[in-house]
């Protein structure tokens, strides 16, 4: 990460939020707790895992589901975001070393995208709390990308194509195995960034990704 006079020039690199640069997914794991405990229920060990690759809208139809809930979409989606915004905005941190690999990277000629499922009132307010936000070239969500998750790799060739960039100059920087496979199926390279989240995924993760990185100081000088 810190060789001098590296190039990466017509190359580029769209990262993950949550659980990649972003050490957040325990924000999601306390507003689950909070958000259950209300109505009498523990956290099962596989709804983390069950919604992991989930868009907004489908964790909130699922969780009404699974838990009998009488909730609207709409009322859990609201709830979710007041208290996800105030942790993101004042208590989510970046994994380390996060900010200086981005550093590099810009210095280097890289372009830099995010490619995430969050949405914008949480999204920016934590890349500006973390101070990120302006080492990015494009911000692009699931969203922007026709509601279409992370299971299809839509959301990392809007990426490129913002980027002005072909899928197979880009690199991308990934949690989740989902998001991996679908990146890899359109010809880009992949890092995956270990996240507590992803444990029971490690083995495919490692045997899928093109790196495999706990801390951005041992991220690729070369994309």
């Amino acid at each position: 990460m810190t060789q001098e006079n590296v190039s990466n020039q017509g190359k580029g690199a769209i990262f993950d939020l949550d659980g990649t640069l972003l050490d957040s997914m325990g924000v999601w794991d306390q507003v689950d707790v909070d958000f259950l405990a209300k109505r009498g229920f523990e956290v099962p060990d596989d709804y983390m895992q069950k919604v992991a690759a989930m868009q907004f809208r489908q964790i909130a139809e699922y969780t009404i589901a699974r838990f009998n809930l009488s909730d609207t979409p709409e009322e859990l989606m609201e709830e979710w975001d007041h208290m996800a915004r105030v942790m993101y905005s004042t208590v989510v941190e970046a994994k380390p070393h996060a900010r200086e690999y981005l550093a590099t990277l810009k210095a280097s000629g890289a372009k830099l995208s995010v490619a995430t499922s969050l949405p914008p009132m949480l999204r920016e307010p934590a890349m500006r709390h973390v101070g990120i936000f302006d080492y990015f070239d494009e911000v692009v969500s699931v969203d922007d990308a026709g509601d279409i998750g992370k299971d299809r790799p839509d959301v990392y060739l809007l990426a490129a194509s913002r980027l002005g960039l072909e899928p197979t100059d880009c690199t991308v920087f990934e949690d989740l195995l989902v998001g991996m496979r679908s990146a890899k199926s359109v010809g880009m390279r992949v890092w995956a960034m270990h996240d507590d989240s992803s444990d029971a995924d490690w083995p495919a993760i490692c045997a899928l990704a093109d790196g495999v990185i706990f801390d951005f100081h041992d991220a690729p000088a070369v994309l």
